[in-house]
């Protein structure tokens, strides 16, 4: 039986799996990039780690399957990137200027500012959300949002905003259901959505 309930420290590891089994748009990373860790440590662990608060989990006999990891604060979340994860980051994948996925990934977190856009007063908080193929389909994204959503309501957030990748037709079909509405600042893919939204 699956039901969705908040993170705890002890599904670290189902997270990274689940983050590398659908980083490359919805699909298996695993070996994709240069290391395997890449991924999830840009885009589930830092989340995990510094905002468990705001992270939740589909649990399927007690193992995570999917999650939605939130911050409800991007802007104090970049700062403790910089200063609590990012060392470590540097020093784990030293930037270079190869043009190669991989290094342009790396590149990119490397700069957690790229997550101050210019509608973060409307939409303080944003949030990546992945499902292992065997739960997609079956209204486990919609709870997580709503969840999510429910959890933010709570710290008075008036909006979350996200970004996917411009070849993840499933995923932009799927926010739009949602009801997320492009904003401005982005090229069609990055969406927000107000938290007291019905979903």
């Amino acid at each position: 039986m699956a039901d969705i309930r908040p993170y705890r420290a002890s599904d670290r590891d189902d997270i990274y799996e689940i983050c590398l089994k659908t980083g490359r748009s919805g699909q298996d990373a695993t070996g994709w990039l240069d290391d395997d860790d890449l991924l999830p440590d840009i885009y589930a662990l830092p989340y995990v780690d510094l905002a468990p608060e705001t992270a939740f989990v589909v649990d399927v006999d007690g193992r995570a399957r999917g999650y939605i990891l939130g911050v409800a604060d991007t802007a104090a979340f970049v700062e403790r990137l910089r200063s609590d994860w990012l060392p470590g980051f540097l020093e784990k994948y030293p930037p270079n200027d190869a043009d190669t996925p991989t290094a342009r990934f790396a590149r990119d977190a490397s700069r957690p500012e790229r997550m101050l856009i210019p509608e973060l007063t409307e939409f303080p908080a944003h949030l990546h959300i992945d499902l292992l193929p065997e739960l997609q389909g079956q209204g486990f994204g919609r709870g997580l949002v709503r969840t999510l959503l429910s959890s933010l309501r709570e710290r008075s957030v008036p909006g979350v905003w996200l970004e996917y990748g411009a070849d993840n037709v499933s995923a932009g079909a799927f926010y739009r259901r949602l009801g997320f509405t492009p904003l401005a600042s982005g090229a069609g893919t990055r969406v927000g959505l107000h938290t007291d939204a019905v979903v």
